[in-house]
Order: structure tokens, then sequence, then C-alpha cells
């Protein structure tokens, strides 16, 4: 590894740390000034003014606004989230240990999806630009992209789950089955895999099927047309025109040297996507009631639970900035001319 490549990479990582810490700085004090009492939620509209001036001062929600910053940083930098305001019996570790998981069993297919369908239909599109396939292609890729997220899970919803009853409508696993299905990493799949469960693996694929399918295509469209359009410049470029010239095949030309080197802008957009997958993942988990770390937070903004959403939060920020991270790392990797 060269030292203009290792100072990069330092410097890219570095740059990570603000980052995070703007964005959970930004949830703490939002979160503080949107409309909503947490102690109200936890105990009860009819609850004495005197009781929830005793749970307030109890979790420092009468301490001075530095203060309680201070023990966010802290908690946050130790991952020691202490537990929810409302529902506090369970630390709030363990419950974001059981549902990041869910949440990137659903993200993780649902990008695979999103990029090897987009790309493959981008560049199938670019190599038969301006035949009825390519205006096809491409306005399937506008039609895809318009629809709302949840209105395209409640259509998957009606025709396999209710119509054609060939797929579960929610949750991770069969009910039946979830009772004695022993998980160690809170991943089902592993688990199953594991455990040498294959009924339980075999619900957990139908389950998936649908959630991670809607989030998928849901940004189908946007790869489809980024790909189309640096393909169509590669294609048209001078080597090949020269690899043409030499008698290779066009299909060589197209899925191997022109798709190669586009693998910059698909890559940025991968990284921007896989952010975006996370976020959309909260209108799919709440369709599908799939139990992931977006649905928790639908819950917690609405009992305006401060430490849960703020816990939340931060895990989504460094997992975007790790992505984030990991694609500049792989730019750097792909072409050596890109440093700072």
């Amino acid at each position: 590894m060269s030292s203009s490549l290792k100072k990069f990479l330092v410097t890219r990582f570095l740059l990570t740390i603000p980052m995070i810490l703007i964005l959970v700085t930004l949830v703490f004090f939002i979160m503080r000034v949107l409309p909503g009492d947490p102690i109200r939620s936890q105990l009860g509209p009819r609850v004495s003014e005197e009781q929830a001036d005793v749970l307030r001062e109890r979790l420092g929600l009468n301490d001075p606004l530095i203060v309680q910053y201070g023990h966010y940083l802290k908690d946050v930098l130790t991952l020691n989230f202490g537990n929810a305001l409302t529902r506090g019996e369970r630390p709030i570790r363990e419950e974001l240990g059981e549902r990041l998981p869910a949440t990137l069993e659903l993200t993780i297919p649902a990008m695979l999806i999103t990029a090897v369908l987009g790309v493959g239909l981008g560049s199938f599109a670019a190599k038969n630009r301006k035949k009825v396939i390519d205006y096809a292609i491409r306005l399937f890729s506008v039609f895809i992209y318009s629809i709302p997220i949840f209105f395209m899970g409640l259509i998957f919803q009606i025709i396999f789950g209710v119509r054609l009853d060939i797929l579960p409508l929610s949750g991770r696993m069969d009910p039946i089955l979830l009772t004695t299905f022993q998980s160690k990493t809170n991943f089902y799949v592993i688990d199953s895999i594991l455990t040498q469960n294959w009924p339980a693996l075999k619900s957990t694929f139908l389950h998936l099927i649908m959630p991670s399918v809607t989030l998928g295509l849901s940004l189908t469209g946007v790869f489809i047309r980024l790909t189309r359009v640096n393909m169509i410049e590669m294609i048209k470029s001078d080597f090949i025109t020269a690899g043409r010239a030499r008698g290779i095949s066009e299909n060589k030309l197209v899925y191997k040297h022109s798709l190669r080197n586009t693998l910059i802008p698909i890559m940025t957009l991968i990284g921007l996507q896989m952010a975006i997958l996370i976020a959309g993942a909260v209108l799919t988990e709440t369709t599908f009631s799939w139990p992931g770390m977006g649905r928790y937070l639908v819950d917690r903004i609405a009992l305006r639970d401060y430490t849960a959403v703020q816990s939340t939060i931060a895990v989504f920020a460094f997992f975007v900035a790790i992505i984030s991270l990991v694609m500049d790392i792989l730019y750097a990797l792909v072409d050596p001319r890109i440093r700072y």
C-alpha cells in the first residue's frame, strides 16, 4: 500500500468522526424541541405532576441541557445507551442488538436486487439503445421509481399474500416455528443454517421475499438510468471503437470493457443508495410488520422517547458513515487517480 493511499485512508477515516458527531448532535437537540412529553407517554395523561417530576429527576431530564448532552455523548462513545424512557425494562443496546440484524437481513438482499437488476437492465438497454426494448426498460425505470414503497408493498401483499396465498404477509418467520427457534446471532438465515433447521430456513426465505423485493425494486430505476447513460458514453469512446475494429465481440465490449469502466459512478450510487435503503426500510418494515430498527424508530418517535430515538439514529449514522468510508476506500483501490 502506497504512502499516498495510506494518507487518503487515514484522512477519510478522520473525516467520518465529525460527520457522525454532527448528526447525533442535531438529533439530540431536535428531539428536545419537538412537542410531546415522554414521561406522560410512559405514565399516562392522568399521572400527577409530583410523580412525573420524580421520574424526570431519576432519568436526568431536569439537568441542564448541556449536562444531558455530555451524558449523551458519553453513552454514544461507550455504546451504553441505557434504558428507554418508555417501556424501559430492557436496555436499548439489547433491543437494538435484536433489531439491527433484522434490518440488515432485509437491506442486504434488497441492495443485491437493486444492483444486479438495475445494472443488468441498464447495460442491456445501453447495448440495444433506440430499440423497442430500450424504450421499454426506460419506461419501467420511471414507473418503478415513481411508486411509493408502502404502496408497492401493499400491492404485493394483496397479490401474493391474499389472492395467490403463496407468501406470508408479515413477520420474519412462521410463529409456530419461532416458538422453538434458537437464535444466537439474530440473523435468522445464519442461525437456521448453523442449527441445520431447514424448515426455519425455508420460512425465513419466504418471509424475506416480499419485503426485500419491495425495497430493492423501489430504487432499481435509479441504477437503470445511471448505468444506461454511462454505458452509452463508454460505448461511444475510442477504445471501444478500436476493439470493434479488432473484431472483439459486442457482448464482450459492452459487458466486460465498458461496464468495468463505469464502476466508479455505479459504486458511488451503491454507497448512497445503501444509506437510502436503510432509511427506506422504515416504511418497508412498517408495511410488513418487520421487527427491525425502522419500525422500532417509528414507535419510539411516536412516544417521544428521547433516549431510544437518539440511540437508534446514532446506530444508523454509524452504519451510513461506515458505508461511505468503505465506498471511498474501494474508489481508491479501483481508480488510483482518486486521492485527497
